[in-house]
């Protein structure tokens, strides 16, 4: 039996309410990490793993832009790679992450060289960058939309971090304070998008297919850093062993 086409403010509920049920803002590590019950060590994991992920944005998001019909559409687009990979006078969202890094006590070749992240790390990133590429432009767009969900988290992150975490400041936070509204700006265009285009009932689950598709990205890296560095703590060969005493 097939779907029925909902009308498009059914199909933003549902899209809603797949981040209501699967944001990785309700993953125990995301929990650990704003409660401020993570040693130095495991933050200094997190952000080394997630640079790999901050790095491959804008990579993502130029196979996507080469794909849209229009040149308001790339134009657009673009921005967004301009808000990741910055400009000549203007540090990106990659920089600020490296920031980020060097202020929880990483080192910046380290962590660019992305030679000790988790497998599960890698394996995430690179599947939803293949995702993008591979998979129809309406389903792309869709996968962007976990975007909708992130101010939440981001204020509750840089919130959380700063109350329980007295070696981190408000600069080493400041990757986050452009997001807050640019963020909005890409989901509120994303959504107006699949909204206009997703206009059978295939369509639309193959939408809401691809916003659980991201959820899970996210969620897994979240898993291999859980895994390997609160519990069982079994760190794979080759990834970063935090130094305990820091």
């Amino acid at each position: 039996m097939s779907e029925r086409l909902l009308s498009p403010d059914e199909l933003e509920a549902a899209l809603r309410q797949i981040g209501a049920e699967r944001y990785h803002i309700h993953h125990p590590f995301h929990r650990l990490l704003h409660d401020g019950k993570l040693t130095r060590p495991q933050v200094q994991a997190w952000a080394l793993n997630r640079y790999y992920y901050q790095a491959a944005i804008p990579a993502k998001d130029a196979t996507l832009m080469a794909r849209l019909p229009t040149m308001e559409e790339r134009r657009e687009w673009r921005r967004r790679i301009e808000d990741h990979d910055g400009t000549a006078d203007k540090p990106g969202g990659i920089e600020r992450w490296l920031k980020l890094a060097e202020g929880v006590g990483l080192g910046r070749a380290m962590v660019e060289s992305a030679a000790h992240i988790l497998p599960e790390t890698r394996f995430a990133v690179d599947a939803y960058v293949h995702f993008v590429r591979d998979r129809s432009l309406l389903e792309a767009v869709a996968s962007s939309l976990t975007e909708l969900f992130s101010p939440t988290i981001i204020a509750e992150r840089v919130s959380g971090m700063l109350r329980h975490y007295d070696w981190i400041t408000q600069d080493t936070l400041a990757y986050f304070t452009p997001r807050l509204t640019q963020a909005p700006q890409d989901s509120d265009w994303a959504l107006a998008y699949v909204k206009a285009h997703a206009d059978t009932a295939e369509k639309q689950q193959a939408v809401l297919a691809a916003l659980r598709f991201k959820c899970d990205v996210l969620w897994c890296q979240l898993d291999g850093l859980y895994f390997a560095y609160v519990a069982p703590g079994m760190i794979p060969p080759g990834a970063f062993v935090p130094d305990e005493r820091a």
